[in-house]
């Protein structure tokens, strides 16, 4: 097992900031590692949300997930959007900054959708050249997701796992590898989630996503709206035994319930971690 090449911490357990929330967590105080914040929700707003999240930054480590980057996109890269993000990630002291692999608009319009990237040499070039210039803006790593998907291009020159690991590679960025998306779109596509997991270079997972999803029976769609099934709980386990212990968070995104339900599930993921770790030593 390795850690990731830029000595980023291993947080332990997190969970989502949710505004539902806040009351909970600033009443009681719980123990949990860290909290991610949804970039988006805290660049264009002021009042409550940035004094709740002011105050919780200041009692736990916080990272940054974005939905709104747009690597893939062929618009060109929006620096106002870029510099608001490492304003924020500034004020709340965020180890790091993540986004996807993906694309969400096109001649400025933003879909608000995480659409795929074809897997080409085409794209992976253009992708790593946009990665880099990102990095050099917002001075810290750019922590890249892995997606879920509903959809394969007839075009693609390769699998998504090579593409995943190529990009992280040749832009030097990292990964906050989704365990719960490689389940999803392997189900979804017909391919083996383990090979996918083998295949990602360990140095460059900086952070784990775990959640659940609605499995419709011809495809499962990732709607974070549910407790982690037992098959991705499996995948996770593996996972700590490729790639090593790394900052692991839940996300609950719809039907979001009581904070102390959230915890309960994200603790799960301790006893799995613990297990793998005892049956390395």
């Amino acid at each position: 097992m390795q850690n990731n090449r830029w000595g980023l911490p291993d947080l332990g357990l997190g969970v989502g900031l949710r505004t539902t929330h806040y009351p909970h967590i600033l009443s009681e105080k719980p123990e949990i590692g860290f909290f991610e914040i949804l970039t988006e929700n805290y660049l264009d707003t002021g009042g409550r949300p940035l004094f709740m999240l002011d105050q919780i930054a200041e009692r736990y480590p916080t990272v940054m997930h974005g939905v709104s980057m747009s690597i893939g996109s062929t618009d060109p890269i929006n620096f106002e959007y870029l510099a608001k993000v490492k304003a924020l990630a500034e004020r709340t002291g965020s180890l790091w900054v993540s986004d996807h692999i993906c694309w969400t608009g096109v001649l400025g319009r933003n879909t608000h959708d995480l659409l795929p990237l074809p897997y080409t040499e085409e794209s992976l070039a253009h992708s790593v050249e946009r990665i880099k210039i990102v990095q050099d803006f917002i001075e810290r790593p750019l922590v890249l997701e892995n997606p879920s998907t509903y959809l394969e291009f007839a075009d693609d020159d390769m699998k998504e796992w090579e593409f995943v690991a190529r990009l992280a590679e040749e832009a030097d960025c990292g990964l906050l590898f989704d365990v719960n998306n490689v389940y999803v779109s392997a189900y979804n596509h017909g391919y083996d989630p383990v090979a996918y997991i083998d295949a990602i270079p360990a140095d460059r997972v900086c952070q784990y996503h775990l959640a659940g999803h609605t499995n419709k029976g011809t495809h499962i769609i990732d709607t974070h709206s549910d407790h982690v099934v037992d098959p991705v709980w499996e995948l996770f386990g593996h996972t700590i035994r490729t790639v090593g212990l790394r900052a692991t968070l839940l996300e609950w995104d719809a039907d979001i319930p009581p904070f102390e339900v959230v915890h309960q599930e994200v603790l799960k993921a301790g006893d799995w971690r613990r297990q793998e770790v005892a049956d390395v030593a």
